[in-house]
């Protein structure tokens, strides 16, 4: 089974063999498509197949039966994604997928909290992992203390190591504190940071 047409039906099997799990939401995700419930992403189809979100409750069973992993092309580099094929046997054997599938968006519900409990840098809106590794290296490494040094100190210690940096950073960092996109600032915030950036930059020139 393969392209489009293979993945949609796919999905639609999906949805019925999994229906206890709840309602099953879908989007356009790596090339492919994600399976979650309550936004828990447990699964993806791919290719007309479907593959589950490895987690630390299912990692043996994964091992034992050497189910294959999703493997992606990004710019002609094969990435290895954590997510293992679901195989005739086992797509044939209702009660165990279901059993298997529970217990993957259980560990993506896990991994989910856990990430809103404690959320690191990059898991803040406009904040890549580039700019977390540069915000750790001023010593800001935590959400806690992002907040506390707050945009406009934190972009003074990013741009005294890093001189390329401009006032999209800025922006950046202004939304990851608000937990909104920079393009979403209001307008009357965005020209008192302007301001303020001309001033910093005149000031450290």
């Amino acid at each position: 089974m393969d392209g489009s047409n293979g993945s949609k039906s796919r999905i639609a099997s999906t949805k019925i063999k999994l229906a206890a799990l709840g309602e099953i939401k879908c989007r356009s995700q790596f090339g492919g498509y994600s399976l979650s419930v309550d936004h828990a992403v447990f699964a993806l189809v791919s290719e007309g197949e479907l593959y589950l979100r490895a987690c630390e409750q299912v990692n043996s069973y994964l091992t034992e039966r050497k189910m294959e992993i999703l493997t992606l092309n990004k710019r002609g580099i094969p990435v290895a994604l954590n997510y293992y094929r679901v195989d005739d046997p086992l797509w044939q054997a209702p009660q165990q997928l279901l059993a298997l599938s529970k217990l993957c968006l259980q560990g993506a519900q896990q991994q989910k909290a856990s990430i809103h409990k404690d959320p690191r840098l990059k898991d803040l809106p406009n904040l890549t992992m580039r700019l977390e590794v540069l915000l750790r290296h001023v010593g800001i490494s935590t959400v806690r203390m992002l907040k506390e040094q707050g945009a406009k100190r934190s972009w003074l210690k990013l741009h005294a190591r890093n001189k390329n940096l401009g006032i999209n950073v800025l922006f950046a960092l202004e939304g990851a504190i608000l937990g909104q996109h920079y393009a979403a600032l209001p307008p009357e915030l965005k020209a008192e940071l302007r301001h303020w950036y001309s001033e910093a930059l005149q000031i450290n020139h």
